[in-house]
This record gives structure tokens, C-alpha cells and sequence, in this order.
């Protein structure tokens, strides 16, 4: 019989560089910190940095120096920045820190991967996504424990380095989270539907309770208050996020719309929304009554690992400390 395989923590646990410290970059790195994991950041406003300072954490807004200290220390980059400064931060990274490992937080990845690969930077990458987060942005808003039982991906794209990998996930689980490993394009065409997909309907939700004035607004209780939450995220990190993943997100908004309509057609002309509601319903149903089970037995770098890492993944399988 296979014994558990821990991934997580069979493999060292390097320094950690987190190239941006908003919501999530900054929570890395408290998160990484408090896991006595050495670590250090950068930002290229000065505000995030001094106030990274003031809380007791290292920072600097000198991107070369940073990538210097982590070259010199064989750390493992974090890249935390939103996707439109992706590219400039890979190029960074190329030029004073190639030989690191370097992961990523941001949510989309076929993108990223495509970034990194222009940059030449492919053997040594494995891409990251947390789960989780708020509604608020910058330093201020992180949290050590943003991450405590999320989900975290980790991408597991044929070519992967099994070492890398284990690093990533290390971070991960030291971050708290639970990891699902998952292709580039597996897990775009999954956060599409549930997560950018759900800021654009908040949007719009947002926006048709503003159409119904201040009576409809003085009246929003918490369907509404929570149908909308996300759309109070900065403008700025949904569209980055949304437009980064537009055909998987075109995909999933064009068939709720039809799904949307097809309810509306049943509404209007049978005066039921049943075709909805129910079947709705058994969906929230199955999302709260998912189970996860503990991946075990699959080495990095075995034979057909990645293939078996990216089937356990779909299927609801993650890693665990």
C-alpha cells in the first residue's frame, strides 16, 4: 500500500522574496514570516514599504537590490504584483536573479505562463494561486492568516521541476493552506466561473440596485449586501484580473447568460422560475457538501507524476502538510 507522500515538507524551505506587498503579497509574507521562514519584500510605492517597516517587516523599494540579495541567497521570488506589471517584473527578475525559483500569486495563469516563457524563465517556475481574500487592498489589509485552510493551486504544466514544486507547495503549507495541483488552462477555465465571473455579476447586481434609487438601496438587506461584496474590491485589480483571463471568462459569462435568458423566457411565458431555483439550488448543495481527500503516494518526479498530480487535483484531491 502507498504511504502519504509529504510533499510539503520534504523539501528545504528557502528564503522568501515577495515582489509586492498589497492584500495578498504582503499577507505571503507576514504569513511566511510567522513561519520563521526568512523573508523580505518590495514595492515600488514607497507608502506600502514604510508601512511594511513600521510593522516590523524587511522591505525596500530598490527592485534590483532585492533580486540581488535573493540571487545571492537562492530565494524564492514570489511575484505579487497585478497582472498589467507582470511582464516588467519577469524581465527584472531575468536579468539580476535568473537563477531563482520563482513562483507567482496572481489569478490567472496561461497568461503568466506565457510572460515567463518570453523571459526564459520556464525551468525555473511553478505558478501559485491562493484562494482567498477581501475586498480590501494594500499592506494594510493583509493578514498572516488570509491563507489558514484556503485553497492554494499550484501549477503542475507538463515540464514542471519536481524540486521547484515542492518548494511552492512547502510555502504554501507554511502559509496554512491546502494544495490542489492543476494545469494553466484547467484552472483558468475553473476560476472563471467561480471567481471572475462572480465580480461581474456583482457588478451588475451592484448596478441594478443603484437603478432602483435610494428607496431600493434603503431597503438591501443581505442577499444584496452579499451578492455584491467583491464589487467593492479596487476597480483597478477586477479588471486586471477579469480582461487577464477574457476568453475562459467570455466562455462562462456566455452561458450564463443563456442561462439567464432561458429563465427569463420560462418566467415570462409560464410564469415559473423553476428551471432555475431548483436546480440552482442542488448546485449550492454540492458545493457545500464537497469532500476533500488527502493526495498520497505520488512522488515528484516519478514516473507520470504531473499527469497523476493534475488527475488527483480535478478530481477534489490536495496536499496537506
Amino acid at each position: 500500500m502507498c504511504q502519504p507522500v509529504r510533499v510539503a515538507l520534504s523539501v528545504p524551505a528557502p528564503d522568501v522574496c515577495v515582489l509586492g506587498l498589497g492584500l495578498i503579497g504582503g499577507s505571503v509574507l507576514r504569513a511566511a514570516v510567522a513561519a520563521d521562514r526568512t523573508g523580505w519584500g518590495w514595492n515600488r510605492s514607497t507608502g506600502a514599504v514604510d508601512a511594511a517597516r513600521l510593522d516590523g517587516f524587511d522591505a525596500d523599494t530598490d527592485l534590483v537590490a532585492v533580486l540581488r540579495r535573493a540571487a545571492d541567497a537562492s530565494a524564492l521570488i514570489v511575484v505579487a504584483v497585478p497582472m498589467p506589471a507582470v511582464d516588467a517584473t519577469l524581465a527584472a527578475i531575468a536579468e539580476h536573479a535568473p537563477g531563482c525559483p520563482v513562483t507567482d500569486v496572481v489569478s490567472v495563469k496561461s497568461e503568466v505562463a506565457a510572460a515567463v516563457a518570453r523571459h526564459g524563465l520556464q525551468d525555473r517556475f511553478v505558478g501559485g494561486h491562493p484562494m482567498a481574500g477581501t475586498s480590501q487592498s494594500g499592506w494594510e489589509a493583509g493578514d498572516a492568516d488570509l491563507f489558514r485552510d484556503a485553497v492554494w493551486v499550484v501549477g503542475a504544466d507538463d515540464g514542471v521541476d519536481p524540486g521547484i514544486f515542492g518548494q511552492v507547495t512547502r510555502l504554501a503549507s507554511d502559509c496554512g493552506a491546502v494544495v490542489v495541483p492543476a494545469g494553466s488552462a484547467e484552472h483558468d477555465a475553473a476560476v472563471a466561473r467561480v471567481s471572475h465571473l462572480p465580480h461581474v455579476l456583482a457588478e451588475a447586481l451592484a448596478l441594478s440596485g443603484a437603478a432602483g434609487g435610494d428607496l431600493a438601496l434603503g431597503l438591501a438587506a443581505g442577499s444584496f449586501r452579499d451578492g455584491t461584496r467583491v464589487a467593492g474590491s479596487a476597480p483597478s485589480l477586477v479588471r486586471a484580473m477579469c480582461e487577464g483571463n477574457r476568453d475562459a471568462l467570455l466562455t462562462a459569462l456566455d452561458e450564463t447568460l443563456e442561462v439567464l435568458a432561458q429563465a427569463r423566457a420560462e418566467l415570462s411565458g409560464h410564469g415559473t422560475l423553476a428551471g432555475l431555483i431548483e436546480p440552482g439550488h442542488a448546485a449550492r448543495l454540492r458545493y457545500e457538501n464537497r469532500e476533500r481527500w488527502a493526495i498520497e503516494g505520488i512522488v515528484p518526479g516519478s514516473e507520470n507524476w504531473l499527469e497523476r498530480m493534475r488527475d488527483a487535483g480535478r478530481r477534489g484531491g490536495v496536499l496537506r502538510p
